[in-house]
């Protein structure tokens, strides 16, 4: 029940969204609905819609007691937010580094929080990636998500170089962030990736009608990320789906998704949802009817899906801020049925952890689920006693629970109008900067109203 859990605590610290400003801001809780109230003695009142329940904000916490990153490269002078390095003030390990290979793109997407081109533009060389590839090394340890991003990432001919070349460094889990047009362009492109040492791909799909890609990407892509799918599942690579979210536009297809996701399970090893954030130019500051919240998503999960996954399947992260993702795990039986894995218990009251090791959990999980499994494990005929479950020893659970894991996630990132530096100290998703720096996900990725950016390109 809420009134069982501590009060949320209403103090915090945010930007101003004109002149990037740190401000002092206040959660302010009206019935379900919480809000960030800040004001800028410039600027004026900010609010911004954080959470609309079921489930109650104060409820959805995990405690955690802040860890040091092992090694800063920055040192705290003007405090948080600008001197990302990370620096000593920021209170958790990374479980996932990204490293940006290009700024090229062959789309030109009106939601890009990357601001990627589709003209020509000089690429990092293998040389300055191997230097950042090793300082993420040195930084992180090698038991880190690393993600290779961009712009779009295979636009690189020398991709397979770029992914030897982190397998040298001794990154053993790596993570390739694609648009999927050339993976199903090129029908042995996704193997070549995969014997050059790629675990997995995250693939940017929205949805499952052409209508959604011609508003978000600009022109119909769906045969084109089936295609995508089927390349890399023939690959032995695994499968994430990364649909961004955007109210009005494919809230109506998070179902449909999902069942697209099973029906290519266990190659598709789960769904990734993203909630638009409004970087960029967003002079005024988005409404509540612009804004899709986690428990806004949670509750359409549980309506569009007729309750196969329900908003008591799903818990909050136990390495990042509670208040930024969400995730449940079910086991896909063979008669098509799920069984609920995440035990959401009430954490809110639970002694806190460590975050070093939320981090490590959190590493070792993904590193698990998101890779595809052996063709040994594939589907195997149904059990004869018809209980949806292949073979009857605790060895065969315990291998489908392995195999036949499909992971539904949500991270809620955060814009100019709604940043948390509560919650950005606890990110465990960093960029490696150009620089050789390391920034939370969010702050990197922050712009003000205008479109001046807090960190990138600088």
């Amino acid at each position: 029940m809420a009134d069982s859990h501590p009060p949320l605590p209403r103090d915090t610290a945010s930007l101003c969204p004109v002149c990037l400003q740190r401000l002092p801001a206040r959660r302010v809780v009206t019935g379900e609905k919480v809000e960030m109230v800040k004001e800028c003695p410039e600027h004026g009142e900010f609010r911004a819609l954080l959470w609309q329940g079921p489930p109650d904000l104060a409820g959805w916490n995990r405690p955690k007691l802040p860890s040091r990153p092992p090694v800063c490269f920055g040192e705290s002078e003007r405090g948080c937010p600008f001197d990302c390095g990370l620096c000593p003030e920021h209170g958790q390990h990374s479980c996932s580094a990204l490293i940006e290979v290009t700024s090229r793109c062959n789309l030109r997407c009106p939601v890009c929080f990357a601001d990627s081109a589709t003209e020509e533009e000089s690429d990092p060389s293998l040389d300055s990636l191997g230097h950042l590839l090793r300082l993420a090394r040195e930084a992180c340890g090698e038991n880190i998500v690393l993600q290779l991003s961009g712009g779009e990432p295979t636009v690189r001919d020398d991709l397979p170089d770029i992914i030897r070349l982190a397998r040298e460094c001794g990154f053993s889990s790596i993570q390739l962030n694609s648009n999927g047009l050339r993976l199903a362009a090129e029908g042995q492109y996704a193997q070549a990736l995969r014997e050059a040492g790629l675990t997995w791909v995250y693939l940017q799909f929205d949805g499952t009608r052409d209508e959604i890609y011609r508003r978000l990407r600009g022109r119909e892509l769906l045969a084109e990320k089936l295609r995508a799918v089927e390349n890399c599942a023939a690959a032995g690579l695994g499968i994430v789906l990364v649909p961004t979210l955007v109210p009005g536009i494919n809230d109506d297809d998070i179902g449909n998704l999902l069942r697209l996701g099973l029906a290519h399970a266990p190659h598709v090893r789960g769904v990734h949802f993203q909630p638009i954030s409004y970087f960029g130019r967003f002079p005024q500051a988005p409404g509540d009817e612009h804004r899709l919240t986690l428990p806004h998503l949670l509750r359409a999960i549980e309506e569009q899906t007729s309750g196969l996954m329900r908003l008591e399947h799903f818990a909050p992260p136990g390495c990042e801020h509670s208040h930024c993702s969400c995730h449940g795990n079910f086991l896909v039986q063979d008669d098509g049925s799920l069984k609920p894995l995440t035990k959401p218990d009430s954490v809110c009251c639970s002694k806190p952890k460590p975050a070093e090791e939320g981090a490590r959990l959190s590493t070792a999980f993904l590193t698990r689920q998101w890779a595809a499994p052996s063709s040994a494990a594939l589907p195997r005929p149904p059990a004869a006693s018809g209980c949806g479950c292949a073979g009857n020893s605790l060895d065969d659970f315990l291998e489908r629970v392995r195999t036949h894991t499909f992971a539904v996630s949500a991270m809620a990132f955060q814009d100019c109008w709604n940043i948390d530096l509560e919650r950005t100290r606890n990110c465990c998703i960093h960029v490696v900067t150009p620089q050789g720096r390391l920034v939370p996900f969010c702050l990197y990725n922050l712009t003000s109203a205008s479109g001046a950016p807090l960190y990138r390109g600088k």
